[in-house]
């Protein structure tokens, strides 16, 4: 695989334990389901909402519900930046910090005896998303009628700065563990393959304590390149299997690390995604660390809860990692299920760029062997953005990074992704 081995700069937040908040005052449940933004509204205002009721439920193929994260007072519905970077429509909701549940649940004391239809409306009854920072339905990757013969757990994190996997990995281990491994007796799986890089000892020596008793489960090393993390690359680096659209065409499913706690909450304690591990982090931070914080909370409050900015002035605030994530001008956006960090860097003021110099790094670097800069020469050709399969790119960003010329080439195949998908 093409890769590029990249400062890690993850110590900043892992020498504390996971900080949970959870009393923000007014939560702000995002109404969308992975990008897409057309959402049956189940509330209005004034309506009493408890802790995990549904206030919205996506339309289309992937019919996935959107959970209140706080019991309380729905007080209207406002517009609030989202991790991609634009407004989308919020359900406002005022905590009564009830922690009110409509129904009490009693922990199940196995979660492996559920059949796969009920493991299946389970994940998609409780909102199960791909936290990694797509969001896709987990549900829908169990929902086939092909052999599952592969489980890998992505616990690969490769992009700098990002450690919320890592971190709920340390924390919860067994958790997870007994999540993959009912996950294997429920879809009658062949084998679990836990996938960390061969440079993370913390976790890889965690996990050997633990996996003797689950003859399952294994682990393994992978080289620390990035994007290692991206699925396709995993794939064919842990079982040499390439597929075309989808990796169930070979019997194979893929899940990150927080997703598959997020199953054991699901199946153990009947909880839907209503909370995730965010890492906090970035040079400008008084304390980065890794937070539990309740989906809907503004970021702002969290950050403010942490201790701060070691000055608010001169800083680059990026919603996501530094590879992929979207620089944004402000704090003012709300948690997300799909939002796995939060980065503040120092602003750099002496980039100077160039025109490009046609040197073909962008080409070379590029996972999936397009061609960057002709894409971004051709954003306005509709027919040369598809003859160059612009729609193909992953948006890790090493384009960029890589970029002499110090420009913004995945910015610009972002527009060029764009404009195929809306041509339809």
């Amino acid at each position: 695989m093409n890769g590029v081995r990249l400062p890690k700069r993850k110590k900043l937040s892992t020498n504390k334990n996971i900080y949970v908040y959870n009393k923000p005052k007014i939560v702000y449940i995002p109404l969308i389901s992975s990008n897409d933004e057309n959402i049956t509204i189940l509330v209005k205002k004034d309506d009493y909402v408890f802790k995990g009721s549904v206030v919205g439920r996506r339309k289309g193929n992937y019919k996935m519900p959107i959970h209140s994260s706080v019991s309380g007072r729905v007080m209207g519905f406002e517009e609030h930046t989202y991790l991609h970077g634009e407004k989308v429509k919020c359900v406002v909701i005022e905590n009564d910090f009830k922690e009110k549940m409509e129904n009490r649940v009693t922990p199940r004391t196995a979660i492996n005896k559920f059949t796969k239809e009920e493991f299946v409306e389970k994940l998609l009854n409780h909102g199960v998303i791909g936290q990694g920072g797509g969001g896709f339905p987990t549900y829908a990757k169990f929902n086939s009628d092909k052999k599952i013969t592969t489980l890998i757990i992505n616990a690969v994190e490769c992009e700098p700065y990002i450690t919320a996997d890592f971190m709920l990995f340390k924390e919860k281990c067994e958790e997870i563990l007994e999540a993959i491994d009912a996950i294997v007796e429920i879809n009658n799986i062949d084998e679990a393959i836990i996938a960390t890089k061969k440079s993370n000892y913390t976790l890889n020596k965690l996990l050997m304590n633990f996996l003797g008793t689950y003859l399952k489960i294994k682990l393994l090393n992978v080289p620390n390149l990035y994007p290692m993390g991206w699925e396709r690359a995993l794939i064919k680096e842990v079982t040499g299997v390439e597929y075309d659209k989808l990796p169930i065409e070979k019997g194979i499913v893929v899940i990150n690390s927080s997703t598959a706690h997020s199953i054991y909450e699901a199946l153990k304690l009947d909880k839907p995604v209503i909370e995730r591990v965010v890492t906090f982090t970035g040079e400008m931070l008084k304390e980065p660390q890794n937070v539990l914080v309740k989906v809907g909370t503004p970021v702002s409050e969290v950050i403010e809860s942490i201790g701060g900015y070691k000055r608010n002035k001169e800083i680059v605030f990026v919603a996501g990692g530094p590879m992929m994530g979207t620089a944004l001008p402000t704090d003012d956006l709300v948690v997300s299920p799909n939002m796995n960090c939060i980065l503040v860097l120092k602003e750099i003021k002496t980039v100077t760029r160039t025109e490009c110099l046609r040197c073909g790094k962008c080409v070379k670097v590029c996972p999936v062997k397009l061609s960057p800069v002709l894409i971004r020469d051709s954003l306005n050709n509709i027919d040369d953005l598809d003859s160059y399969n612009a729609d193909r790119c992953i948006e890790c960003g090493l384009c960029s990074y890589i970029c002499p010329a110090k420009i913004n080439i995945r910015q610009a195949v972002k527009i060029g992704k764009k404009k195929l998908s809306e041509r339809g």
